[in-house]
């Protein structure tokens, strides 16, 4: 994949706008205006350099490539040893908001505006050595205007997407996302079946899993798939070559066998070559008509100026060009709908011809809609031995569905987990659990498909059925007379 280490900000890529906890996907183009955490710049002078440069905001919201400043103090920090006599009644403060203000009006950094805060602070020396640091990690937040360009990951866009949009990816955390890679043994080169109503998310891991090499079939319900997260990895051209997507409305008529292709056209040049001969019948109708209705009846007989006659043939002229400009357009369009219409059709054939094959490597699916209905029928496009992982935000569509599963059998190691995660904060003499943190990350539903020997199936079923009961009743059953 392109863009490794030392990779440099092009024009037309994909970036992630980072500051301090906060991220914004955004395309990297030249005079275009981005809001971002109050903040409003230009990315023209970030092209060119590494990913992972900060920049500082100066005045016109150009972008400056931020200096690193060592602090190089001899001086022992002046530190109280406690904050008991510290009282916040806003006084402390000697510079007020107007002087702020000016301070920024006059282009002065947010770097000096914090040392100056810091000076005018009559209670900043008798703080403790961790309630200094605070207070400055606190105002450096708030005044310097700094950004951080990154390359866009998985990690990156899925912790983006659970802090500013968890409804759009169902809730799906980065944790849980990372576990259903790892349990459906997602690889270079694998065949791999993904259902997802993530905007994308989950289908931009598994590309970038694979790196481009393997094929990747994407089930989607209604017109079409929704790939707006997907289209933020900035992936290149070829990984889209094997990607192939098919629509779950046809899911049963292709088990079925009653899924075809014969109403697909052979060639989309012979459609638009009828088209183009039905229209230009149609507008050789359409002039012969307008020209009966054009021709002037007998009048009395009138003096025309012949600068009149001048510009009504000039008007006639350009009327002329105009309808026939416009009549090219619309063949133009037409055309464009044909084949893209016939790309379409050739691309769900595709998808298709890999479904029938039923031998793909894995199924992911993580969607909002009940989990039992989709995974037994898409189970039957995978081949044995193959994992298959299932998101659900709740546990209850996972507890039926996994209930289904071993009802019908074909599965085994079905586990049903449940993913948790707490961050912690790591600073010197103050290491421990962050005060906040994710009340909840899902529910993952895993296991491997086996052949299912259908002939067994019933018997296994009744057998499993009478494995069930409790001896007491099968006693009472045995001796009931027939």
């Amino acid at each position: 994949m392109e863009g490794g280490a030392g990779a440099r900000i092009r024009e037309g890529d994909c970036a992630v706008l980072k500051r301090d906890e906060v991220f914004k996907a955004v395309s990297v183009l030249r005079r275009r205006k981005i809001i971002f955490e109050k903040q409003w710049f230009y990315l023209d002078n970030a092209i060119g350099h590494i990913y992972g440069t900060t920049f500082e905001v100066t005045s016109g919201g150009n972008l400056q490539p931020k200096q690193e400043v060592e602090e190089t103090t001899t001086e022992t920090k002046e530190a109280g040893t406690d904050n008991r006599n510290i009282v916040d009644d806003g006084k402390s403060q000697k510079l007020t908001h107007d002087d702020i203000k000016a301070l920024k009006d006059k282009g002065i950094k947010g770097q000096e505006i914090v040392q100056q805060l810091i000076e005018n602070s009559t209670t900043f020396r008798d703080k403790t050595e961790f309630a200094q640091d605070k207070y400055i990690k606190k105002k450096k937040k708030k005044y310097e205007a700094v950004i951080t360009i990154v390359k866009p990951s998985t990690r990156i866009l899925s912790t983006m997407y659970y802090a500013r949009e968890p409804g759009k990816i169902n809730h799906l955390r980065y944790d849980t996302l990372a576990q259903m890679l790892t349990l459906g043994n997602i690889h270079a080169g694998n065949k791999m079946i993904v259902m997802e109503t993530c905007a994308g998310l989950v289908l931009g891991a598994v590309m970038e899993r694979m790196g481009g090499y393997g094929s990747i079939i994407q089930m989607y319900p209604g017109g079409g798939p929704v790939r707006a997260a997907t289209s933020c990895f900035g992936f290149p051209k070829p990984f889209f070559d094997n990607l192939h997507e098919f629509p779950l409305s046809k899911v049963q008529s292709l088990l079925s066998g009653t899924f075809s292709t014969e109403t697909l056209p052979a060639d989309p040049e012979e459609n638009a070559l009828v088209e183009e001969e039905s229209n230009g019948l149609s507008e050789e109708k359409q002039t012969s008509l307008q020209e009966t209705e054009e021709e002037p009846a007998p009048e009395a007989p009138m003096e025309i100026n012949p600068t009149e006659e001048q510009d009504t043939m000039d008007i006639n002229a350009e009327d002329g060009e105009f309808k026939e400009n416009k009549e090219k357009e619309n063949k133009e369009n037409v055309r464009e709908k044909q084949i893209k219409q016939w790309e379409r059709r050739k691309k769900l054939k595709e998808a298709a011809a890999l479904l029938r094959e039923k031998n793909a490597d894995g199924l992911i699916v993580a969607s909002k809609f009940h989990p039992t209905p989709l995974l037994l029928s898409l189970l039957e496009f995978v081949a044995p031995s193959r994992p298959f992982v299932v998101y659900c935000q709740y546990k209850e569509p996972l507890l039926e569905c996994y209930t289904k599963l071993r009802e019908r059998g074909g599965v085994i190691n079905l586990k049903l987990s449940e993913t948790w995660l707490r961050n912690y904060q790591v600073l010197p003499d103050r290491s421990h659990p962050k005060l906040t943190m994710s009340g909840g990350g899902g529910y993952l539903l895993s296991g491997i498909t086996v052949v299912l020997e259908k002939d067994k199936c019933d018997s296994s079923n009744s057998e499993a059925l009478k494995m069930e009961e409790p001896s007491s009743k099968r006693c009472k059953l045995q001796d009931l007379p027939c």
